[in-house]
């Protein structure tokens, strides 16, 4: 069983890991086009700006529940160092609590701004899964699709912090 467990937290963890370079990637992407258009063509997209912002956001959110997940968030490691093996433990573990805590008022307040989110990005427009398929709507993207990172990176924050936690104990 923990065999399994282990498993499946392995692949959520590459899996992260790649949506984080994917989503440099496509930051990186997005920045190199505009500039492009902007300064060689004098004609840069209106959208650009826009979904670079919105990639550096999402990575940042995924790659705290990798941090957190991982243990490598900022840490006083020379103070750990110093302190007698089972009170840096303790710390460490308090510590964890407190980032389980966090991830679970990021779920609670995120997915209250999701619900009020109004307003919609220009910029943007937007698709959906229908039973035809993919289809673009010539509407305009609504903001709450840029917010939703913020109840599932407390999602994932919460239980990358809680898995770091069990594996300690």
């Amino acid at each position: 069983m923990l065999a399994l467990l282990n498993s499946i937290d392995r692949f959520i963890h590459r899996f992260l890991e790649a949506v984080c370079s994917l989503l440099l990637a496509m930051m990186v992407g997005f920045t190199i086009y505009n500039v492009v258009m902007r300064y060689v063509f004098e004609n840069p997209p209106v959208w650009g700006d826009l979904l670079t912002v919105l990639s550096n956001i999402w990575l940042m959110f995924i790659a705290l529940s990798l941090t957190a997940r991982d243990n490598e968030h900022i840490a006083l490691n020379l103070i750990y160092e110093k302190l007698p093996e089972n009170m840096a433990l303790y710390i460490r573990q308090f510590w964890k609590l407190m980032i389980i805590i966090v991830g679970l008022v990021l779920i609670v307040y995120g997915i209250e701004l999701v619900e009020g989110m109004r307003g919609k990005y220009w910029e943007m427009w937007y698709f959906e899964f229908t039973e035809n398929g993919i289809e673009f709507k010539e509407n305009y993207m609504p903001k709450k699709y840029a917010v939703t990172i913020l109840p599932l990176a407390g999602f994932l924050t919460s239980v990358g912090a809680a898995i770091c936690l069990i594996k300690k104990i």
